[in-house]
């Protein structure tokens, strides 16, 4: 029998963390009444792209972590059957991406899952990336499996990079000073593990991700197709622009 903290090799996640519960900060003044994950972009809302790859890569289920304007969220969710819906409430407080994932450990299981943003979504190319990376899931080497996108191609990007990626697909941290040529692009597969014990209520996820490049065990896979970020106002236009130009 396969141990339960070991993701056999292209077996899909069945769960997934979504994170929708942000205050949207630098999409104001949309967000003052629309919770980011439903702001639109083309004929869907944000978590919408996110939840749809969901679904069609065959995950389960998603706990999707809920905060500022949580009722309008939650009720966007309620006619949504694939992936099944778990909700975890932050209305309490706000506990970022880390705390949320600790709060969500007993809905997310044993086995190794995928972490989402929903404030970003990609025009796919002639693969699947979320099956692209169940396939490079590898437990014996890594600890943390991100999908990373091109720096220079990606849409909405208005930083500077995030990991150089190694000829074996493990990631390091860009260098103070310089550009990175990949992205995170919000979406990996991590393992719980890295959260057992956890006593902090609240903290941000990054640092999982560079403590794991420290003791090599984060790794990338490229992602196909193009990426976009949602991240302010302008940044929609942008984006639907992308979109049309995809259809062409």
């Amino acid at each position: 029998m396969t141990p339960s903290h070991v993701l056999p090799k292209a077996k899909m996640p069945e769960a997934a963390m979504v994170f929708a519960a942000g205050l949207g900060a630098r999409m104001r003044p949309i967000t003052h009444t629309c919770p980011k994950p439903l702001v639109r972009v083309g004929d869907r809302v944000l978590m919408d792209y996110t939840l749809d790859a969901l679904a069609q890569a065959g995950v389960a289920r998603a706990i999707v972590n809920v905060h500022w304007l949580a009722d309008q969220i939650e009720t966007h969710l309620a006619a949504r059957t694939q992936p099944r819906i778990l909700i975890s409430d932050e209305r309490a407080k706000l506990l970022d991406q880390g705390g949320g994932i600790v709060k969500a450990l007993g809905a997310l299981g044993p086995d190794p899952f995928f972490i989402c943003n929903t404030d970003a979504f990609w025009i796919e190319g002639p693969r699947s990336n979320l099956q692209a990376m169940a396939d490079a899931w590898d437990p014996d080497k890594m600890d943390v499996l991100l999908l990373a996108a091109a720096t220079a191609n990606s849409v909405g990007v208005d930083w500077p990079g995030d990991f150089t990626m190694e000829a074996d697909g493990a990631l390091v941290q860009r260098k103070e000073g310089q550009v990175a040529p990949f992205i995170y692009s919000g979406f990996g597969i991590v393992k719980p593990e890295l959260f057992a014990g956890e006593t902090r209520d609240a903290f941000r996820l990054a640092p999982t991700f560079f403590d794991a490049a420290a003791r090599g065990r984060l790794y990338g896979v490229r992602l196909d197709g193009l990426w976009l970020h949602v991240g302010t106002p302008e940044a929609i236009a942008e984006a639907e622009a992308a979109i049309a130009r995809s259809k062409l």
